[in-house]
């Protein structure tokens, strides 16, 4: 099969272990669910599985690793400075899956969705847009709410880029890191819904990586990336005694520092060309099943094991489920993202052009700053606890 350039560029400027720790924070967050969450509070799944909680219930900090990796990522993809170009492959990258995996789990809702699951045309309707957490209409699936997250940090992004402010990247994310650190301490919700104050550290954490990464290494963003560091340490362990009380459990304050830590020193490896044979590894494979493989485990793995618990092996039934799981993940990916994404990539680029060709984008850019200028300095969709 030929390779076109774009797909040449874009495998030139991969970033190979982060294909590696996505895949990581995605298992990690599938054992959360299926041997501690679903479980824990009695309103998700019947099947316990105590063997493994000991440790997969710090599980749901993959999602903080999800948040940091998406930092670098995004703005690497913003890199080129076209809002055209990072508005495509947004939509692109995230919608046919998202499509896929929302009905697929509509129809096993319906099927198997029993006394803890239901769902409703109408609901299933509107979460097709990928807009139902900011609508108050239930997800189809509960792993949906960290979507809405990231949409908010692509809207930056994307003012970013529509105010050609892209060259001031260092100074915005400070700026963004000031604010939410400020906004800690005297709130205004609507501002604060707006910077993602709850998961910004994370964002702004991977995007200095990437600057480190692609610009060079220097003390501002080291410190810039430190001071990331102690805010997201700061909302991590203070959401422990809100997850103890909810989860009926005790979570460590040196495991959950230390693994939020651990995170930052391996994005730091990475963002330094510092680790080793794993860079040489091609990891795209294990990349490519994240996200369906992170749409479409939690409610249907649920669904299974009410559906099977205790007939069937408690052993049997989960490792069943995540193999399972990763199977449906690699047929998602193959059907899905591999055969339609550059085909609906293609006619988004065409619909999008014409659109940005009418918009005044000019006068928005007069708006700007010039080059050498100095800068100055809702309620719903709290930050998710599960």
């Amino acid at each position: 099969m030929k390779t076109t350039r774009s797909a040449e560029v874009a495998s030139a400027h991969r970033v190979g272990e982060l294909d590696l720790l996505r895949f990581l924070a995605a298992l990690a967050v599938v054992l959360y669910h299926y041997t501690f969450r679903g479980f824990s509070t009695g309103d998700m799944s019947t099947m316990p599985y105590p063997l493994l909680v000991p440790v997969t219930k710090y599980g749901n900090l993959g999602v903080e690793l999800f948040f940091m990796i998406s930092g670098f990522v995004i703005l690497m993809s913003a890199s080129s400075g076209s809002l055209r170009k990072f508005a495509t492959s947004r939509v692109a990258r995230l919608y046919p899956m998202f499509w896929a995996c929302c009905t697929l789990t509509f129809i096993v809702t319906l099927l198997l969705g029993g006394a803890y699951f239901s769902v409703s045309a109408p609901q299933y309707a509107v979460n097709l847009t990928m807009l139902s957490g900011f609508l108050d209409v239930p997800s189809v699936d509960g792993v949906y709410w960290s979507l809405f997250v990231e949409l908010r940090f692509y809207a930056l992004v994307a003012l970013v880029l529509l105010f050609r402010q892209l060259e001031r990247t260092q100074l915005l994310l400070a700026l963004w890191l000031i604010a939410s650190v400020v906004l800690e301490f005297a709130p205004l919700p609507l501002l604060g819904f707006l910077l993602i104050t709850d998961y910004s550290p994370l964002f702004i954490a991977g995007a200095f990586c990437f600057l480190i990464r692609s610009r060079g290494v220097t003390f501002a963003r080291l410190g810039l990336v430190g001071a990331a560091w102690t805010v997201a340490l700061y909302h991590a362990l203070g959401d422990i005694p809100k997850l103890e009380a909810k989860y009926h459990t005790q979570l460590s304050p040196y495991v959950v520092g230390g693994v939020i830590s651990v995170f930052f020193v391996v994005l730091i490896a990475v963002a330094l060309r510092r680790t080793g044979r794993l860079a040489a590894i091609n990891w795209v494979t294990l990349g490519a099943l994240t996200y369906p493989l992170y749409l479409i485990h939690q409610n249907i793995g649920y669904m299974i094991f009410n559906a099977a618990y205790p007939t069937v092996n408690p052993h049997v039934l989960l490792w069943g489920t995540v193999l399972g799981m990763l199977v449906l993940a690699y047929l998602l990916d193959r059907a899905i993202e591999q055969r339609y994404a550059r085909a609906f990539k293609g006619f988004l680029e065409g619909r999008l052009t014409a659109v940005l060709a009418a918009l005044p984008l000019d006068r928005l850019g007069q708006l700007s700053f010039p080059a050498r200028a100095h800068s100055k300095p809702h309620h719903g969709l709290k930050r998710k606890l599960d």
